[in-house]
């Protein structure tokens, strides 16, 4: 489709800015908060599983309410969603940015990050909608490459400038997202993008079943760390949101005006796409977080230091995404897709035997590697599978397939989260009984983990831990392994 047939004679490089701006906070967000995750929750008293709630609230909304953001796009307009989920992202934003201290502090944080995702869930479909639709077929690999790569671009300032923020208030790393919202509405209003629509009854029974769904095979996943993978409970919870998502699918196919036309996944490259992007995504978003904290405390940086990590990522993403985009309007998706695909699994892999090294310059290479490969993949799977709907369910597709990707990075974070703290556990473990600790004392000791209300790497965390453990220098240890995990976990001599 041209622009000329969209109706509005607008320039298309202006819509594609304007479409930019709007989500730019949405991928700010992925990464600037995680950068400041360890400061919010040492400033706030959140338990190290609250803090994790705070960044996944946020995923788990978009996850479940993606689908929702796509059918409204088609059916209430493109243009009006982008800019009513503007406004709620910036409202909610500003909130998080003014959480209390106290009791209510981890709620009040939990809550408006979730406000945020329900914002991000209504205009994110329908930017990319706008752009599907401002472009004809040849050039819209390179128009959604450019979308993606400048998007990923924002994503990379977002850890530089919350590194630099958090010096003067965390609370501004959220505050950031008015005036960026501003910058989108004034340019929604000058460009005037198409604003289609296909006015259709909502599928409010669906979108009961897919925020259950979603939301108790994540929340099953993510509280295991702390009721422990004994406890009934966290069985009950996965296996009632499997259930949950298969009876959605099962009564998609029956429903005359379904959320989500689960018939699409019947095209095999649609289908492929999407599983994709939802593996890829399980390392994708978590990697921000965990990539903060390792530069933090395992490596005892500065938050502008430690950012430098994330940033290393996105400089092979960025100029990947671009070369991705390209072949896809040359050659189609497969090619990039498998090698980028090929190249990221690689580099995570080399990253990985390279931290427990404590040294960021010898990582480096293999984090631009690793970036670079989910830039030639992600962008070009994503524009793949949106070009398999039609002109009317672009909205819908896009919401489907970001409902995969976001189910993918919420259960990813969920999962890692829980390995992460289990792993703190069996090391902390581990070194107390080397100390003398009697085993059930230092398995129960290890068991706070999750509960510790202050930040890792702190001198009055350290403390705490020896105070639980009622001996004296946690940090000597009997093994080099289990020197590494008690300096991620404890650290006292050596961040900050």
């Amino acid at each position: 489709m041209t622009l000329a047939a969209s109706g509005r004679g607008q320039s298309r490089s202006l819509v594609l800015t304007a479409m930019i701006f709007a989500v730019a906070m949405t991928f700010i967000d992925q990464t600037i908060v995680s950068i400041a995750a360890p400061t919010v929750q040492h400033d706030l008293g959140l338990s190290s599983s609250g803090m994790q709630w705070a960044i996944n609230a946020y995923l788990l909304a978009l996850a479940a309410l993606f689908a929702f953001g796509g059918r409204l796009a088609d059916t209430v307009g493109h243009r009006t969603m982008v800019v009513t989920g503007v406004i709620i992202f910036a409202a909610a934003s500003a909130l998080c940015g003014a959480t209390p201290r106290g009791g209510a502090a981890e709620a009040w944080l939990v809550t408006f990050r979730a406000v945020q995702g329900l914002g991000g869930a209504l205009m994110f479909p329908a930017a990319i909608a706008i752009v599907v639709a401002t472009f004809d077929l040849h050039s819209r690999g390179r128009a959604l490459a450019l979308f993606f790569g400048i998007a990923g671009g924002l994503t990379a300032i977002g850890p530089i400038a919350g590194g630099y923020l958090i010096q003067w208030t965390w609370r501004s790393i959220f505050w950031i997202n008015v005036p960026v919202a501003i910058i989108a509405l004034v340019l929604i209003a000058i460009s005037k993008p198409g604003n289609e629509h296909r006015p259709a009854p909502i599928d409010y029974r669906g979108l009961a079943l897919v925020i259950g769904g979603v939301g108790l095979s994540v929340f099953g996943f993510q509280q295991s760390a702390l009721w422990g993978w004994g406890n009934p409970a966290i069985e009950v919870c996965i296996a009632a949101g499997v259930a949950l998502l298969v009876v959605f699918y099962l009564v998609e196919l029956h429903t005359e005006a379904p959320l989500m036309n689960v018939r699409i996944f019947r095209n095999q490259t649609f289908l492929v796409e999407n599983i994709i992007l939802g593996i890829s995504m399980m390392a994708f978003i978590p990697v921000f977080f965990f990539a903060s904290i390792y530069g933090q405390i395992a490596l005892g940086e500065k938050p502008t230091t430690s950012s430098l990590l994330i940033l290393y990522f996105f400089i092979g993403f960025v100029v990947a995404a671009q070369i991705g985009g390209r072949m896809l309007d040359r050659i189609g998706a497969k090619r990039p897709v498998v090698l980028g695909c090929a190249l990221a699994a690689v580099g995570f892999f080399l990253w990985a035997g390279q931290v427990t090294g404590l040294r960021s310059g010898s990582q480096v290479i293999w984090i631009i590697m690793a970036g670079a490969g989910m830039g030639l993949m992600l962008g070009q799977a994503n524009t793949d599978a949106i070009n398999r709907a039609s002109r009317f369910s672009y909205g819908e597709a896009t919401g489907i397939a970001q409902t995969v990707r976001n189910y993918g990075a919420s259960l990813g974070f969920a999962i890692l989260g829980t390995v992460l703290i289990n792993e703190f556990r069996s090391y902390i473990t581990s070194s107390l009984t080397a100390q003398g600790v009697p085993g059930q004392a230092a398995a129960a000791q290890a068991a706070n983990v999750p509960r510790v209300p202050d930040l890792p790497g702190r001198p009055d965390h350290h403390a705490w831990l020896r105070q639980r453990a009622g001996y004296g220098r946690l940090a000597a240890t009997t093994t080099p392994r289990s020197s590494r995990t008690v300096k991620l976990a404890a650290a006292g001599s050596s961040s900050r």
